[in-house]
């Protein structure tokens, strides 16, 4: 029988395609961008794509649709969109965070699902910065949530290069499970860790981007209009491999500082190293922030899928600028297979092991 999968905020699909690959079968993906849609749609994800806003969603008419009821749903998966919870907010101080922003119906809207589709378990992504201080109203709503909801959970801020994928990106993610089934989740162990770690374990070596991206590292014309790094393009011609602006900073010893120290983003003119992972892919393209190829010139998509882990021949729609959006927001689908692998063994073989 079917593992079946409701995935909300599905955005270009890494979540769904992570499910997928370890043998769920997505019932129903959804998402309020309709390019995040047809990038669904014509990847063939799951049986069903609806694009609407969330609040407009009715679970058992869409279902219906495919011969489905809520109760036929074994997991529901997504990530409300995470701005209020991420660390520009620090920054960004015009801005309100957790419960207080604007958005916050988004995360609402999760119990929601909750409350109707009534899964066996939940999977709930979002940014690292998800546990901290500012945003523990959030966070103590996820939890008094699903208690009521009768859900036991467990939580971690994982490093998605621990895992296998390369790149250095911390999610947070929280898997819910029916008190009924009598036992918590249990995180898959880490199969990955950095060069200075693997002495003391038996793990393998962080993927890196030269391990990812050598086969596409093909040389191209500089396109002057989109120079990478903008009005210091020249600069970050000069930055090396793994390094950002605070090269030229007096702090690290440059003879002739340009930049004041920690006056910018961490991601500005920052490079890529073949011989590490990636830093974050962010879900806006920009000029000047990276990361960079240590070429110094923009990535390709071709590039930002192979660091995000997503297959070759899965392709986004919409421009450059939407499928980078596309790529950037979504959860590397290497590291969900693995936290669904992990569900699959804990509670579904057979699909015995508890009731709905």
């Amino acid at each position: 029988m079917n593992i079946n999968v409701v995935s909300i905020f599905s955005g270009g699909g890494g979540i769904d395609l992570g499910f997928q690959q370890a043998g769920f079968q997505i019932c129903l993906s959804t998402d309020n961008w309709i390019t995040a849609c047809e990038t669904l749609e014509n990847n063939n994800v799951g049986l069903a794509v609806k694009c609407c806003d969330i609040r407009d969603l009715n679970y058992a008419v869409e279902l219906d649709k495919s011969g489905l009821k809520p109760q036929d749903i074994d997991v529901l998966v997504g990530g409300p969109p995470c701005p209020a919870y991420s660390k520009s907010r620090f920054y960004r101080t015009e801005k309100k965070r957790a419960l207080e922003d604007e958005n916050s119906f988004t995360l609402h809207e999760y119990f929601r699902a909750l409350r109707e589709v009534k899964p066996s378990v939940f999977f709930f992504e979002n940014v690292s910065g998800f546990v901290y201080k500012p945003h523990r109203d959030a966070f103590n709503l996820l939890q008094e949530q699903a208690n009521e909801l009768g859900y036991e959970i467990s939580y971690k801020v994982i490093n998605c290069a621990n895992y296998g994928v390369p790149q250095i990106r911390e999610r947070f993610i929280c898997i819910g499970v029916r008190k009924e089934f009598g036992s918590k989740f249990v995180f898959p162990n880490e199969t990955h860790a950095s060069a200075e770690k693997i002495v003391d374990c038996e793990k393998e070596r962080w993927v890196t981007c030269g391990d990812v991206m050598a086969d596409l590292d093909v040389d191209l014309p500089e396109d002057k209009d989109m120079a990478a790094g903008s009005k210091h393009h020249d600069l970050l011609k000069l930055i090396p491999p793994g390094d950002n602006y605070l090269y030229f900073t007096a702090e690290r010893g440059h003879p002739s500082p340009v930049f004041k120290w920690r006056s910018r983003y961490w991601s500005f003119l920052l490079k890529l190293s073949p011989i590490k992972p990636s830093w974050t892919i962010q879900a806006s393209f920009s000029n000047n922030m990276g990361p960079f190829h240590w070429k110094s010139r923009f990535l390709r998509i071709s590039e930002i899928k192979r660091i995000q882990t997503f297959d070759d021949r899965y392709e986004f729609c919409g421009d450059f600028r939407d499928q980078w959006r596309q790529i950037g927001n979504a959860v590397p689908p290497l590291l969900v297979k693995q936290i669904a692998e992990a569900i699959k063994k804990q509670y579904f073989v057979n699909k015995i092991g508890g009731a709905k």
